[in-house]
């Protein structure tokens, strides 16, 4: 299975919440629809909380 046939991942904030699409992006955010999260720069942060991506805590569901 190519990148462009797996699915979108949908992640979510354990610290507060925020849910990311990989599908929707977050263009407020810079990041474009289709963003997939291990492309997502290490010095991002999140942009509720401010929790590092490093140190981010992600749920898939």
């Amino acid at each position: 299975m190519t990148e462009t046939e797996t699915e979108f991942k949908t992640l979510m904030c354990l610290v507060c919440g925020w849910i990311y699409s990989e599908k929707d992006g977050a263009p407020s955010e810079g990041l474009a629809p289709g963003t997939r999260w291990d492309d997502i720069p290490d010095a991002w942060t999140c942009p509720e909380c401010g929790v590092k991506k490093e140190d981010f805590t992600m749920v898939e569901f």
